[in-house]
């Protein structure tokens, strides 16, 4: 799937704010911020970081968040789990869905690697039912990919410890 004009654009800006930063929660920091600044309708963007078997909150942008989420749990543990992005129109059709904020309605978690290890997931929230489309999720998906090649030379295996 080809990459809209808006996303091209999201994933240049990242790169442009962490190319050559060498500390990982400050980039974590600043793509969340980033997201929330220039996406439309959301109510969250942030990461969960992989520590001891589990997710845990890491750099985030809305309301206060769950602290840890287990694997294979909820929208991000599901994600996770799999190795699979999830794109969820109603989140209260999700079995297992964790209701950090009740307010929101649609979210798209992507899972995040250093080369094959999984090391945490980009979450997305919008108040919205439906908001997130297929290009969307390929959209961020590309986000992701730039976050991770920006990153590729940080010690993403020592988040957690």
């Amino acid at each position: 799937m080809e990459i809209d004009h808006f996303y091209a654009g999201l994933a240049g800006e990242l790169e442009a704010l962490t190319r050559d930063v060498p500390y990982l929660i400050a980039n974590l920091a600043n793509a969340s911020a980033l997201l929330w600044q220039r996406m439309e309708d959301i109510n969250w963007a942030g990461f969960y970081l992989l520590q001891d078997g589990a997710l845990v909150l890491g750099p985030f942008q809305g309301k206060p968040a769950c602290i840890v989420i287990p694997l294979g749990k909820g929208v991000c543990g599901t994600a996770a789990a799999l190795g699979q992005s999830q794109l969820v129109p109603d989140v209260h059709t999700f079995p297992g869905h964790i209701a950090c904020d009740s307010a929101s309605r649609s979210e798209v978690v992507v899972p995040l690697y250093a080369g094959n290890v999984l090391w945490g997931v980009l979450d997305i929230d919008s108040p919205t039912l439906g908001r997130f489309t297929r290009e969307d999720q390929a959209g961020l998906e590309h986000f992701a990919r730039t976050l991770e090649e920006v990153l590729g030379d940080l010690p993403i295996d020592k988040v957690g410890k």
